[in-house]
């Protein structure tokens, strides 16, 4: 993530998608995982002084205007009732709670207008809404100069809690990476931090240690999609009910991100893709193939056709894969993947912002 300041006090941030490498979705639940700042996407939010708090709809994702009920009823189909300005909203409210629960004066500021533009595919469990979230958080610290009394540590929490603020259900996964940048391995064992709920142990890791992975999905995917909330509905009321079942598989996807990262360590390419597919086998084995989705697994086997290891990035809708064979095999898979019509791309690692290690801001 990116913040720039121009002359005339424009503030902009830009916040890059992220990709679950393994472990997700433990990190809702107590568990571990490890993911990276994924640079070939980001969403761009600006915030300009003006005389109100305004709130400007993207054309594309908030259009106002239709040709008709034809045309109304095709963008829902594909983009759901909702853009990103309610996002924009949210994170606006959670960040003014916090600033008046903490004494954080906000004063110094005057009202603005905030815009965003995205490129991250929707539907593809790339973390598009936190991604916004993130930049909009950013863009408001800097624009009230309260970014010293809201260090990195405590970002993921509010962008989360704004999130949650519109029915949206995860973990502090997406939000933690986005914050920091980089590849993170991310531990939030309740034993960990007991003072504070949902926090964790955060270490960052050298992105020279990773094998070229590869994204996989649909550039254009069919018009029915599915929110990252109801993928983890049912198995979260499971889980908080204590069933043996979503408690020991769960646990089994964590102790895939401690193994994960003791495999990077080695270099051990092998081991990496073994995990990278156990992590499917139990997410499926956990939530089933009807809330994977049908999309997902097309992308998995054609990733296992050549060969090659796929897991979910996140909520499902693309694939991370990783072709420990080398070159010929990579070659083979963006055949298979052209075949089908899907994008296939390799993954470039965005900067690490901040150091978990010193909790700076």
């Amino acid at each position: 993530m990116s913040t720039t300041v121009q002359k005339d006090g424009t503030v902009v941030s830009r916040c890059c998608a992220r990709i679950g490498l393994l472990g997700n979705p433990s990190d809702g639940y107590g568990g571990a995982v490890m993911a990276l700042s994924l640079a070939n996407f980001a969403a761009e939010v600006t915030l300009c002084p003006s005389p109100t708090l305004r709130f400007e709809p993207n054309p594309e994702h908030d259009p106002q205007e239709f040709a008709g009920l034809q045309g109304l009823a095709s963008h829902i189909r594909s983009r759901g009732f909702y853009g990103g300005v309610r996002i924009l909203q949210a994170t606006c409210l959670r960040f003014f709670e916090h600033c008046k629960q903490h004494s954080i004066p906000l004063d110094g500021a005057g009202p603005f207008t905030l815009s965003y533009t995205t490129d991250i595919p929707r539907q593809c469990g790339l973390s598009g809404s936190s991604a916004l979230a993130c930049a909009t958080l950013s863009c408001l610290l800097r624009h009230h100069g309260v970014e010293a009394a809201v260090p990195a540590a405590l970002r993921p929490q509010l962008v989360l809690e704004a999130e949650q603020l519109l029915g949206i259900t995860a973990g502090l996964q997406d939000r933690v990476v986005q914050v920091y940048g980089g590849l993170l391995f991310m531990d939030f064992s309740p034993a960990l931090d007991g003072s504070r709920p949902g926090c964790g142990r955060y270490e960052a890791l050298d992105p020279g240690l990773l094998p070229p992975f590869h994204l996989i999905y649909d550039a254009c995917p069919p018009a029915e999609g599915k929110d990252s909330g109801a993928v983890h509905s049912d198995v979260r009321q499971r889980w908080l009910a204590g069933d043996e079942e979503a408690r020991t598989i769960m646990a089994r996807i964590a102790a895939l991100a401690h193994q994960g990262r003791d495999a990077l360590l080695q270099r051990d390419l092998a081991q990496l893709a073994a995990l990278m597919n156990t992590n499917l086998s139990l997410r499926r084995q956990l939530f089933g193939d009807a809330v994977v989705g049908a999309a997902s697994l097309a992308m998995a086997e054609v990733a296992a056709s050549v060969g090659a290891a796929a897991k979910l990035t996140g909520s499902g809708g693309a694939v991370v894969a990783l072709c420990p064979g080398g070159e010929e095999q990579v070659a083979a898979l963006r055949a298979a993947c052209a075949a089908r019509g899907l994008e296939c791309m390799p993954i470039v690692v965005g900067p690490q912002l901040h150091d978990p290690a010193r909790g700076n801001s």
